[in-house]
């Protein structure tokens, strides 16, 4: 048994995930439900971090994953991040890099710079 919060909404149920046979006990929403297989199964994240900027009002620009990726892509994604440098004008929403680690996410701009 795999004990776990639910962060789906905000009520932040206490789950237990049979690992066998993936019953989920203690949702109140089949959201929760769903996201305690999810978790045992395929843990997904969306990755927020920073890139540096040439050009701008700040040496970082904060970026982040278009949707969720597989959690063991994390360091990974992280390590492009770290060694990225775009350039000034960036708008809200603009791809930064498009599929990131084979993953199908974009690493998209936070906001304008």
């Amino acid at each position: 048994m795999k004990e776990m919060i639910c962060i789906v909404c905000p009520r932040g149920c206490h789950l237990t995930v049979d690992e066998q046979t993936l019953e989920v006990n203690g949702n109140f929403c089949p959201r929760g439900a769903e996201y305690g297989k999810n978790e045992i199964t395929s843990p997904m994240r969306t990755i927020t971090g920073s890139v540096g900027i040439k050009g701008g009002i700040h040496p970082r620009l904060a970026v982040r994953t278009d949707r969720a990726v597989p959690k063991e892509k994390m360091f990974e994604i992280m390590d492009i991040l770290h060694s990225c440098t775009v350039f000034s004008p960036v708008k809200r929403g603009q791809v930064i890099i498009q599929n990131v680690c084979g993953t199908g996410a974009n690493i998209i701009s936070s906001r304008d710079m």
